[in-house]
């Protein structure tokens, strides 16, 4: 197992699409699988898309149980989830902070679908068909976006809602993005 060099926003690998994964259970798909757990791991992630470590696969990872960058998030469960399909369930949309390891020491405001309804398979194969709501919802939705080729600032409503940590959540900075984001 290794950590992986995380690519970062302004690489041009990271704004292409990724191709779909063909094959399962082999012994390069599962040491891409551990080396991205130990990365998303060593990074206190929330998730990881394989572009993200420079390889040219639609295949994430995500789960939280206790992580510091996101201290009030509930829990999500560990998935590997290749090829996924994501169906949106309702107009319903709320707007949250959203950090990336593509973009380290950096966040943003952005509008999510409150539910939505995931398809796909993990790295046996598998099947995977799970529908859910709030963070969960939220983890889904920015780590597939990885695939196509789009980073969370491209969804960004409201740029006076983007920046870096430490200035956005200084004592005095603008706080809450719910109200002024809001179309």
């Amino acid at each position: 197992m290794a950590v992986k060099n995380v690519l970062r926003m302004g690489d041009p690998f990271l704004l292409q699409r990724a191709k779909e994964v063909e094959q399962f259970d082999t012994p390069e798909l599962n040491q891409l699988v551990e080396d991205m757990l130990e990365t998303m791991a060593a990074c206190d992630g929330a998730g990881l898309a394989a572009p993200q470590v420079g390889v040219d696969l639609r295949l994430v990872i995500f789960g939280i149980e206790h992580n510091p960058r996101y201290p009030d998030a509930e829990q999500v469960p560990q998935t590997v989830l290749i090829n996924p399909v994501i169906e949106l369930l309702g107009d319903e949309m709320d707007v949250a902070w959203e950090g990336c390891l593509s973009l380290p020491g950096m966040r943003g405001a952005v509008p999510r679908y409150t539910e939505i309804r995931y398809t796909g398979v993990d790295q046996f194969g598998e099947p995977i068909d799970r529908t859910v709501s709030g963070f969960h919802a939220r983890v889904v939705q920015h780590e597939c976006d990885h695939l196509d080729g789009i980073l969370y600032p491209q969804r960004i409503k409201d740029i006076r809602y983007f920046g870096f940590t430490d200035e956005l959540f200084a004592e005095g900075s603008l706080g809450n993005p719910s109200q002024p984001c809001e179309d």
